[in-house]
């Protein structure tokens, strides 16, 4: 019953502000005619005191008084012809105004009817799922993060899902939730650099941006371990700066800016730190900057990257084997700088063979050039300087099946591979490359539990509209189906 009293009273509200309009006769304004009468009597006014004042002659005056007379004249006869102030309303005004007041009631009944539902009970607050209704995750994700918990309940050593559960809370935008389920996850394995680096971040959005002293703790034990992480660098220096030691955090934020390659994404984000805490310093923030170091692009391609830039032939050549001749000069002189620059890295790797991170360019370069076995042997030299690093286990086992023979018909991945990708999941659960062939190698098998093992962690790690997602879904699909 309220709501017809209220549809009611809003009803008459419209019609009260559309309906008196169209009723206003005509003679209820102001006299436009009236109006400018008086306005030209003003005028006769100041033009006899412009001729007493001298400002214009006597025939200026006579003039302007017989124009502003025939002005006069012309708004009398126009209030003749309209009859004065006794003009009313026009009957269409007024035919329109009892079709307002009749057809918008029973337009709006007639609409309400159609589309509205009259007979639905009022939902009290308490039985309606708000988060569904502010776009909040389905109910079946919400139904399978419940199972999950109750797994987690009954296995809290599942590392695994307490991670899967960490990452779905950060993207519901629940980072407080995200940050416990992480913080088991970091108690099951503490040597985790990736799970720890990715708690302390957690902690961050949490604190709306300030950095815990927990969090400083978990960037510090990555540090502690790899002192080249770009994260922990960045939130290290971020907690001295929120702390008051801003020479500490420029300090830090300058030595991460000039270890990055210029094409790096953390990159403009260091440099804007770098100004703000030369501004509370109160230096050149153009003089405390460093250089980062090259494009790891320009790097790679430099090194026989994909991606990139090929010499241009010399498309002024004297006819079409002019233009052969020179662009195959071109591609063997560029092959010929690459081998020199692959070369010169090898000297250097084998003056000083700790540098992995150089061994593992090497064998990218060796097998771009299509030298699978010096690509085998430097990812070999990574791994021997460096066997807990996953990114050298998957870096070993790309160049073990880069000296495989192509065959048409899938097979197994060789065994030497497959352990490589094992070390490498063992150091990093998360990894994407590793589950991917790993999933790939069970299911070539004939392991399909397996394989869907693999795939069903590694597609947690992406979103419904990732290509990956999809890929992955219609693997997984395939395998429950037989495929």
């Amino acid at each position: 019953m309220l709501f017809w009293i209220f549809a009611a009273v809003l009803t008459a509200a419209v019609l009260l502000l559309l309906v008196p309009p169209l009723l206003r006769t005509a003679g209820s304004g102001p006299d436009r005619e009236e109006f400018d009468r008086e306005v030209y009597r003003d005028q006769l006014d100041e033009l006899e005191r412009d001729r007493a004042r001298g400002l214009i002659n006597d025939a200026q005056a006579e003039a302007a008084r017989a124009e502003i007379a025939r002005r006069m004249l012309a708004t009398a006869e126009k209030t003749a012809a309209t009859g004065g102030n006794g003009a009313v309303t026009p009957r269409s005004a007024r035919l329109l105004a009892v079709l307002l007041a009749l057809v918008l009631p029973v337009g709006a009944l007639a609409v309400y009817g159609t589309v509205g539902r009259p007979d639905l009970p009022a939902q009290p607050l308490a039985s309606r799922n708000i988060e569904q209704e502010r776009g909040g995750p389905p109910k079946s994700v919400l139904a399978a993060m419940d199972k999950l918990k109750a797994q987690l309940a009954e296995n809290p050593s599942d590392i695994q899902g307490w991670l899967i559960l960490g990452q779905a809370y950060a993207k519901m935008g629940r980072n407080g939730d995200a940050a416990d389920a992480l913080r088991h996850a970091v108690a099951l394995n503490r040597d985790d650099v990736e799970v720890q680096g990715l708690f302390a971040e957690t902690l961050v959005s949490a604190n709306d941006g300030m950095v815990p002293e927990e969090a400083v703790a978990a960037f510090d034990a990555v540090l502690a371990k790899d002192p080249k992480d770009p994260r922990a660098r960045f939130f290290a220096a971020l907690a001295r700066f929120q702390a008051g030691d801003q020479q500490g955090a420029l300090d830090r934020w300058s030595a991460l800016m000039a270890d990055s390659p210029a094409d790096a994404p953390w990159v403009p984000v260091v440099r804007d730190q770098i100004r703000e805490a030369a501004v509370a310093l109160n230096l050149d923030p153009a003089k405390v900057t460093p250089q980062p170091l090259p494009p790891e692009q320009k790097e790679q391609a430099a090194q026989g990257q994909p991606g990139g830039q090929q010499a241009a032939p010399n498309a002024q050549g004297n006819g079409a084997a002019s233009a052969q001749g020179n662009a195959q000069g071109n591609a063997a002189g560029q092959d010929e700088m690459i081998r020199g620059m692959v070369a010169n890295l090898a000297a250097k790797l084998d003056a000083d063979p700790s540098d992995v991170d150089g061994w593992l360019k090497l064998a990218r370069s060796y097998g771009v050039l299509g030298d699978t076995a010096k690509a085998l042997d430097a990812a070999r030299k990574a791994r021997e300087q460096a066997p807990d690093r996953a990114d050298v286990q998957i870096a070993y086992a790309n160049a073990v099946l880069q000296t495989q023979p192509r065959n048409e018909t899938p097979k197994p991945l060789p065994e030497e591979a497959t352990a490589a990708l094992q070390l490498a999941l063992k150091a990093e659960p998360d990894n994407k490359d590793a589950l991917w062939l790993l999933g790939l190698d069970a299911m070539m098998s004939g392991r399909k539990d397996e394989a869907a093992a693999h795939w069903g962690k590694l597609i947690a790690q992406f979103k419904p509209s990732d290509p990956e997602y999809t890929l992955l879904k219609g693997r997984l699909d395939a395998l429950k189906a037989g495929g």
